[in-house]
């Protein structure tokens, strides 16, 4: 069987899309999750150790997003949290883990790149 390139990237962006929908977490513009750290929100960055070493946003935490349902004893649930990680969709799955165990004020700031600065 030979496979069609077009068919595998029609395929691969279909998932893609789908998953970003099933994740739900929408991204924020930066002005809004510059006033969330502004008011004192705790700042996650969700992605790997050797990712979070290369650069991450100031004052950032580096959980990354395999262990923060054991991790989340960590942060405060009547404080703001603002995660991101490369490109919003690891920050998705922490802002929804993060909310259905009961923190209130979780944004999603989608990736590195479109922190505030």
């Amino acid at each position: 069987m030979t496979s069609n390139p077009w068919l595998v990237a029609a395929l691969a962006a279909g998932a893609y899309f789908a998953l970003r929908r099933f994740m739900g977490g929408k991204r924020v513009p930066a002005n809004v999750v510059m006033e969330k750290i502004k008011a004192g929100a705790q700042v996650v960055d969700v992605r790997s150790p050797d990712e979070f070493v290369g650069g991450a946003y100031p004052g950032a935490v580096n959980v990354p997003v395999q262990e923060l349902s054991r991790r989340l004893h960590e942060f405060a649930k009547d404080r703001p949290v603002v995660v991101y990680c490369a490109s919003g969709m690891r920050s998705a799955m922490a802002e929804r883990m993060m909310k259905q165990a009961g923190f209130s004020d979780v944004t999603n700031a989608g990736g590195l790149s479109g922190m505030p600065r």
